[in-house]
C-alpha cells in the first residue's frame, strides 16, 4: 500500500497518539502494530486502521496487560471487538474510581499537613474536654513542622473521623485517671505498675507518630518546664506532671535509655 489521504508517517502517527517514534518502531519489530504500507521511499505508513489498533494497544497497556498478551487479544479471530471495548471501558472506569479515591486521600493529607487535627475548635473542646487548649496544635506545628514525626501525625490525622478522635480522647482520659490514681496510691516511679502506665502513655503518643523511649523522655521534659502542661496534669491531680516525668524517665532507663542524655532524632 502506498501513502493515501488517511495515512500517516511514523512521526505523524506518534504525534497523533502521543507516544514516541521509538515505541512505534519497537511495536513494529515485535509484530504488535505493523504499519500497513510504505511510501515510495520505503518509509513506514500507518493507515486509519493501524492508528485504531495503536489506540487499542494503549488502552490495554494502561490496564497493565503485557504487550505479548495484548497481541494475542488483538489477533484472536474469535474475539468480539465490541465486547472487548465494553470490558475495557468498565476496567478503565474502575481504575478511575480507584485513582479518584487516592487523589482525595492525598488532598486530605495535604490539608492535614497545614491543619493537623481535622476538627473545628468547638469540636476539639467538646471531644478533648475543658482542659484542652486550642492553641496546642498550632504550637506543635510551629515546633515540629518539617520533622518526620509531624508528617506522620498529619498523615494519620487526615484519615481520622470525629468518632476516631472521640475514641482516642476516651483512651487519654482513662490513662490520665489511672495516672492520677497511681499518684494518690503512692505508686513509685520505676515500679512495675508505674512502668506499665509509662508504656501506655508512650503507646498513646505512638498512635500519632512512632515514639521511642528517648523521644518520650524528651517530650516529658516539657511537663515540668511548660506551665501549660503543669496546668493540664494538675487538673487530674496536683503534681501529676512531676510524677509522670519521673515514671517515664525510670521506664526509659529500664529500657537502656539514659534520661539525662536522651535526644530527639537528628538532634545533636
Amino acid at each position: 500500500m502506498t501513502r493515501g489521504a488517511e495515512s500517516s508517517t511514523v512521526g505523524g502517527a506518534a504525534a497523533l497518539v502521543g507516544i514516541s517514534v521509538r515505541t512505534l518502531h519497537h511495536w513494529d519489530s515485535i509484530g504488535l502494530v505493523v504499519p500497513s504500507g510504505r511510501t515510495p521511499a520505503g518509509y513506514r505508513v500507518y493507515s486509519a486502521a493501524d492508528i485504531a489498533r495503536i489506540h487499542r494497544v494503549l488502552v490495554y497497556r494502561e490496564l497493565g496487560i503485557p504487550l505479548a498478551d495484548i497481541a494475542r487479544l488483538l489477533d484472536d479471530p474469535d474475539t468480539d471487538p465490541q465486547e472487548h471495548l465494553r470490558r475495557q471501558r468498565t476496567q478503565l472506569a474502575d481504575r478511575i474510581d480507584r485513582l479518584q479515591t487516592m487523589l482525595q486521600a492525598v488532598d486530605r493529607m495535604l490539608d492535614a499537613s497545614g491543619k493537623g487535627i481535622q476538627l473545628t475548635p468547638e469540636q476539639q473542646s467538646e471531644i478533648f474536654g475543658a482542659s484542652w487548649r486550642i492553641d496546642w496544635v498550632e504550637e506543635a506545628e510551629n515546633r515540629w513542622s518539617g520533622t518526620p514525626q509531624w508528617a506522620q501525625y498529619a498523615d494519620r490525622a487526615a484519615t481520622r473521623t470525629t468518632a476516631d478522635w472521640q475514641h482516642l480522647a476516651a483512651e487519654v482520659n482513662a490513662l490520665n485517671a489511672d495516672l492520677a490514681a497511681a499518684v494518690r496510691n503512692g505508686v513509685a516511679p520505676g515500679s512495675p505498675e508505674a512502668n506499665t502506665l509509662a508504656e501506655r502513655h508512650r503507646a498513646g503518643i505512638s498512635q500519632h507518630f512512632d515514639c521511642t523511649h528517648a523521644m518520650q523522655v524528651c517530650l516529658a521534659r516539657n511537663f515540668t518546664t511548660d506551665p501549660g502542661y503543669t496546668e493540664y496534669y494538675d487538673a487530674f491531680h496536683p503534681g501529676l506532671n512531676t510524677w509522670l516525668q519521673a515514671a517515664i524517665n525510670a521506664n526509659a532507663q529500664a529500657h537502656g535509655v539514659d534520661p539525662a542524655t536522651a535526644t530527639w532524632p537528628d538532634q545533636t
